[in-house]
């Protein structure tokens, strides 16, 4: 497996690998709109025999500063269960450290997450529609995250709040 940086020749192949992983095109939608809206902060593909397998995006929130909302993570269907996803995040979140981000929020399955460092505990005080048991944070730089405040996604996740 290869990972490296999503290029714009990989951007319909990328759409079908989110469209098959999700079973719909919200998720799609979103990166289209992450990449017009210039929100693409750290964007990766996951090759096998030279043939994409897998994609995560990291966005750059609008508060707190120097956080990121780490969303989709894709995984070709066929692929599940062999470590493309997991790769994917540990790239990201080590890519988000050499860039100086401070933060890093998700919305997903504890069980899974939590394996990467992600608390719930850390995202329970920010104000947000997406608040609740599945919203959970990491702090890249220790301390970084105060436990309360505004979360904001970037602009492109609002249509996903309502």
């Amino acid at each position: 497996m290869r990972l490296r940086p999503e290029t714009e020749a990989d951007r319909e192949t990328v759409r079908r690998v989110i469209e098959a992983a999700f079973g719909r095109e919200d998720e799609a939608h979103l990166v289209e709109r992450l990449h017009a809206e210039g929100d693409a902060a750290i964007s990766l593909v996951a090759e096998i025999d030279g043939r994409i397998a897998g994609h995560v995006m990291f966005s750059p929130m609008r508060s707190p500063e120097g956080a990121l909302g780490l969303a989709p993570v894709s995984v070709r269907p066929d692929l599940h269960g062999n470590g493309i996803g997991g790769a994917l995040i540990r790239d990201g979140l080590a890519e988000a450290r050499k860039r100086g981000f401070k933060a890093v929020f998700v919305l997903g399955d504890p069980p899974y997450y939590t394996r990467f460092g992600f608390a719930p505990e850390l995202a329970r005080g920010y104000a947000t529609p997406f608040a609740g048991p599945f919203l959970m944070a990491l702090d890249l730089t220790p301390g970084a995250l105060s436990g309360e405040g505004e979360l904001a996604y970037a602009r492109a996740f609002d249509d996903l709040a309502e």
